[in-house]
């Protein structure tokens, strides 16, 4: 047997129902069979100071199936070596049970062409990422039956942001089903608050190929940013979901209904489009302005956003749209998170250094900037960031409520997100994490070549399929 390192283990752990929480009932150990194929969970209830085990093996299409629950153990060492029998190398998978359908493997093309940006998965330096999808599809309750082949051509971006939203919720211990075509998933946690997701991405007017693909122009003006072409696509796009009535369906009615929104309409806008999003639903932004002798932000309100549409400002301003309770946003749904979370807990593939700079929020009142960082995600620094002691899915999920929901999402339901909300007339902040990253780019450089700084902010080298 081998003993699973924790991060390792937590990637497992997300294709159970409830992900990492174990209720009363928490891991304490794990170990995998060397052939890859099973792992072995001891669990501990310090209640009763009894021991657990779980026992996941692969089925014939790789997807985990727990195969046996046992508890009342004395001590860690029994547990352990009620385990070893079943890691054994000889054992078969797993069959399939009748009315399950095999899933297809990610990395099988059959006559299928991949697209440029799932062929990156293939390069050496993003192993780890291709890695980590697998693992996630593989997670996955209920994938459409098309997940594969979309993922691997078109509609690649959309399949790695459903598999993002399913690791960030299972990571915050979260029930995640997919019992219905739509929404994407139903989320449940223990004390009873549940909510329907549904995931959709900001996609260009005009396709473009992802890969190293020139940035586009960033928005020098604050109006242009906060009212302007991003915020028109964010609107254009959460408005269609609107028009689908998914709270009129018989499962979603009288509950909470979230859509989930990723943006990938210009090369690079993942950087600087949240503030559109912003913009967009609470109807105002920001600019600085010198006020008694010092910079200030000041508010800047819109009824409508900039162009010829006149379509309106101020998604969440007033009643008109209270079937929608929330939409979460993460300006990191990139090839580059996938590495990073598996790298900054596992360790690099040698001969690469992977470097991550951008900006912090900055908490201090009335700061006006992000304060700048450029960290190796394999350093200590980086990794004691959060408390998992490596980059967690969650860290930049951030949920906007809607202040006129008809059904609120509570903020226990996604308990390590940053949850935006209304209160006495201003948006407020929530955040369990010190750090907030406000944008980012993840550079992969050879191993002995000096270390990326922060002026490489601003090189035009730096592709963006490695941003955020």
């Amino acid at each position: 047997m081998r003993k699973i390192p924790q991060w390792e283990f937590d990637f497992y752990a997300l294709s159970l129902p409830r992900g990492h929480d174990f209720g009363e009932q928490p891991p304490v150990a794990a170990w995998a069979g060397s052939d890859g194929l099973s792992c072995g969970i001891v669990t501990h209830n310090s209640a009763a100071e009894k021991f657990g085990i779980i026992v996941m093996r692969r089925r014939l299409d790789s997807v985990w199936s727990v195969m046996r629950q046992e508890s009342g153990f004395a001590s860690i060492d029994a547990a352990a070596k009620a385990l070893e029998p079943h890691l054994a190398e000889d054992l078969p998978r797993e069959i399939m049970r009748p009315g399950i359908v095999m899933r297809p493997p990610l990395f099988d093309f059959g006559r299928r062409e991949p697209s440029d940006v799932f062929r990156l998965l293939a390069t050496p330096a993003r192993r780890p990422a291709a890695w980590a999808l697998d693992q996630l599809y593989l997670a996955m309750p209920k994938p459409d039956r098309n997940w594969v082949s979309d993922c691997q051509t078109t509609n690649f971006h959309t399949r790695l942001w459903e598999a993002q939203l399913l690791a960030s919720f299972r990571e915050q211990g979260l029930l995640v089903e997919q019992p219905f075509e739509s929404p994407d998933f139903r989320i449940e946690n223990r004390r009873g608050g549940e909510a329907w997701v549904e995931a959709v991405t900001a996609n260009p007017s005009v396709p473009y190929n992802h890969v190293n693909a020139p940035f586009a122009d960033i928005p020098n003006d604050r109006e242009e940013i906060f009212f302007g072409a991003a915020a028109l696509r964010f609107a254009k796009t959460i408005g269609n979901k609107l028009d689908r009535q998914y709270h009129q369906l018989p499962h979603v009615a009288g509950k909470p209904f979230i859509l989930a929104v990723a943006d990938f309409h210009a090369s690079g806008s993942m950087m600087w489009s949240r503030e559109g999003l912003i913009g967009y639903l609470q109807g105002s932004g920001a600019s600085v302005a010198e006020v008694d002798g010092r910079l200030q932000a000041v508010p800047m309100l819109a009824e409508t956003l900039l162009g010829p549409t006149q379509f309106p400002a101020g998604l969440f301003a007033n009643d008109r749209h209270a079937e929608l309770s929330a939409v979460i946003f993460s300006n990191a749904c990139s090839i580059a998170k996938l590495n990073r979370v598996a790298i900054s807990g596992g360790g690099a593939p040698k001969g690469y250094r992977y470097t991550r700079m951008g900006k912090f929020f900055d908490r201090t009142p009335g700061a006006l900037n992000g304060i700048s960082f450029c960290l190796d995600i394999t350093s200590d620094e980086y990794r004691g960031l959060w408390p998992h002691g490596y980059e967690p899915w969650t860290a930049e999920m951030e949920v906007f409520h809607n202040p006129f929901a008809r059904h609120p999402v509570p903020f226990e339901l996604l308990p390590e997100a940053h949850h935006w909300f209304e209160e006495k007339g201003e948006w407020q902040c929530s955040s369990v994490y010190e750090a907030s990253i406000l944008w980012s780019q993840t550079r992969i450089t050879d191993a002995d070549k000096p270390a990326p700084t922060l002026q490489d902010l601003h090189d035009a080298e730096i592709r963006v399929v490695d941003d955020a």
